[in-house]
C-alpha cells in the first residue's frame, strides 16, 4: 500500500499460541522509504515475512539488492523477526536506539528476560547493529530525505518514532496504544510522556503505527489523543480492581482488567499483566495524563 510519493506500508500478520492453546491473531505492519540511493526499511515484521517485503519491493520495480538499512523502531520480536535474513541477503545496515542494542544481537537475553509463547518461532536471530540513533537526531537519507529520531519510550525502553522531514510522515512502532486492545508497556508514566512528546509535533500528515492501520489528515492527532485517554481508563481501572488488594496477583489483575476492558479472558497473559501491575507505581495520582 503507497503511503505517499516515498513511503509503502506491508501489513504482516501472525499468531502466537498462549498456554493451553489459545491461538492470538496478531499482525504488523512494516514501512519501506524509497529514495533515490536506496530502499530503508523500517522494522522487518516476525521471522518470514521476508517473502512479503522481497515481493513486494519487486512488484513496485525495486530490487531487493536496494535495502540499504534496516531502521528498528524497538527489538520486540514481531519488529525484529525477519531483520537476520533480510540483512543475510542484502548486506544492509541495521539502526536503532542503543537501549535496545542487546536485545537485538542477544535475541536469547530477549528470550530470558521477557519470555513469550513461541519466542524462536517469530525471531531469525540475532543481528549486529551498525548504526545508533538518538534523541533528536537528524538523519540524512543521503537521497534529499531526511529523518528526525524521537526517543519514544513506555512501551520498551529504547522505543523511537522516526518522522520523515517534509512529508510529515511519523513512523510510530508501538508508542501508542490502541482502544480496546491488549495493551503492552513497561512503563505507563513514560508512555504518557512519549505520546505528549508527539502531540507536540506540528502537522503531521502521517500516522504510520506498527500495530494500527495507518491515519492521515485529523485522525492522527485523534488517534495521539485516543491513545492517552486508554492509559487514563486502563489506570483508573486498576486503582479500582487494586482498592481493596494492593499487592495483587498480576495474572489475577491482568484478567479481572481484561474483563472490565472487554478484552477475551482467555488471552491474558504475563506481557499484558506487566501493563497492569506498571499502574501501580502512579497509584497515588488519580489522572496521569
Amino acid at each position: 500500500m503507497q503511503i505517499n510519493k516515498h513511503v509503502h506500508a506491508i501489513k504482516v500478520p501472525f499468531y502466537i499460541v498462549n498456554p493451553p492453546r489459545t491461538i492470538i491473531e496478531r499482525s504488523v505492519y512494516v514501512y519501506l522509504i524509497y529514495g533515490t540511493n536506496g530502499v530503508f526499511l523500517i522494522d522487518t515484521g516476525v521471522a518470514s515475512a521476508e517473502t512479503a517485503i522481497f515481493d513486494y519491493i519487486r512488484k513496485t520495480e525495486r530490487r531487493v539488492e536496494d535495502i540499504s538499512m534496516i531502521i528498528q523502531t524497538h527489538s520486540h520480536p514481531d519488529h525484529i523477526g525477519a531483520t537476520r535474513t533480510i540483512k543475510g541477503e542484502t548486506a544492509c545496515a541495521v539502526a536503532m536506539h542503543p537501549a535496545e542494542k542487546h536485545w537485538l544481537e542477544n535475541v536469547q537475553l530477549q528470550a530470558e528476560e521477557r519470555p513469550i509463547p513461541g519466542f524462536d518461532s517469530l525471531v531469525s536471530g540475532p543481528v549486529a547493529v551498525n548504526r545508533l540513533l538518538e534523541d533528536g537526531e537528524v538523519f540524512d537519507l543521503g537521497c534529499g530525505l531526511k529523518l528526525k529520531i524521537f526517543h519514544t519510550p513506555g512501551h520498551s525502553k529504547g522505543s523511537i518514532s522516526i518522522l520523515l522531514l517534509g512529508y510529515m510522515a511519523l513512523f510510530s512502532g508501538d508508542a501508542i496504544p490502541v482502544p480496546n486492545e491488549m495493551p503492552v508497556y513497561e512503563d505507563v508514566k513514560a508512555s504518557v510522556a512519549s505520546i505528549k512528546k508527539l502531540m507536540a509535533v506540528s502537522d503531521i500528515r502521517h500516522l504510520l503505527p506498527a500495530w494500527d492501520e495507518p491515519a492521515k489528515g485529523g485522525e492522527v492527532y485523534k488517534r495521539l489523543d485516543a491513545g492517552l485517554n486508554y492509559l487514563q481508563k486502563i489506570h483508573e481501572i486498576v486503582l479500582s480492581l487494586t482498592k481493596k488488594d494492593p499487592e495483587p496477583d498480576p495474572m489475577e489483575l491482568c484478567r479481572q482488567a481484561f474483563t472490565e476492558l472487554g478484552l477475551p479472558i482467555e488471552t491474558a497473559n504475563p506481557i499484558a499483566a506487566k501493563s497492569f501491575m506498571a499502574h501501580l507505581k502512579l497509584r497515588n495520582k488519580k489522572s496521569i495524563i
